[in-house]
């Protein structure tokens, strides 16, 4: 999955590239409009995640008059939390946006939402287990599986990032941000244990002292 992202902040762009290639992904980063054009001419990347206020122009006119043509996803990130600007950057046909600022792993996860969209499809099967992302509803063989709602968040985050590690530390600050509660790691492990007993199903995988995953079947 190859990303590019348009962004004037060397920091926040060095930044994402690092926790995006630590995520698996190919992430390139150019600083102004003038530099994507020529960027773009030679490659295609699946995703774009493009500023709205650059150097040399505006992101909404670049995706206007040269990525839209090209069918590639957007996401804009805009500098303040502006309705006009969020609405105006869906109404051209963005998939998404983001406000600065923005925790990565937020971005990591509305990156992963699009490409799910680009597919076609909120619904994601492994095995006889199968998620429905929009919904947060879980069906094994069809049939609906009551799971908490918290327990549905994790699950969730583990769909999101099929085929790759979603470390315990991630798990617990989602715990930590739903409840308030203090967690450690010995409220992870009676999570993960909830939910593998209610799917009654082998698709989760400990990664032994870093985190869990879902593997995609081919």
């Amino acid at each position: 999955m190859n990303i590019l992202l348009v962004e004037d902040n060397i920091s926040i762009a060095e930044g994402l590239k690092f926790t995006f290639e630590k995520n698996n992904y190919k992430f390139t980063y150019t600083e102004s409009i003038k530099a994507a054009k020529e960027y773009l001419v030679k490659k295609q990347p699946d995703l774009i995640i493009l500023d709205v206020t650059l150097p040399d122009g505006n992101g909404f006119n670049l995706y206007e008059t040269y990525i839209k043509n090209k069918k590639i996803p957007t996401i804009f990130l805009t500098a303040k939390d502006d309705e006009n600007d969020i609405v105006k950057g869906l109404e051209i046909g963005a998939e998404d946006y983001i406000t600065k600022p923005f925790s990565t792993k937020e971005l990591l996860t509305r990156v992963n939402k699009v490409i799910l969209r680009s597919k076609k499809s909120s619904i994601v099967q492994v095995k006889n287990i199968k998620m429905d992302l929009d919904k947060l509803i879980v069906y094994k063989d069809e049939e609906k599986i009551e799971l908490s709602s918290l327990e549905l968040k994790i699950l969730n985050m583990l769909f999101l990032n099929i085929n790759k590690v979603v470390r315990r530390n991630d798990i617990i600050e989602l715990i930590w941000e739903s409840t308030g509660n203090d967690v450690d790691d010995h409220t992870v492990t009676v999570y993960l244990k909830r939910i593998r007993e209610k799917l009654a199903s082998d698709i989760i995988t400990t990664i032994k002292g870093i985190g869990y995953r879902i593997d995609e079947i081919e």
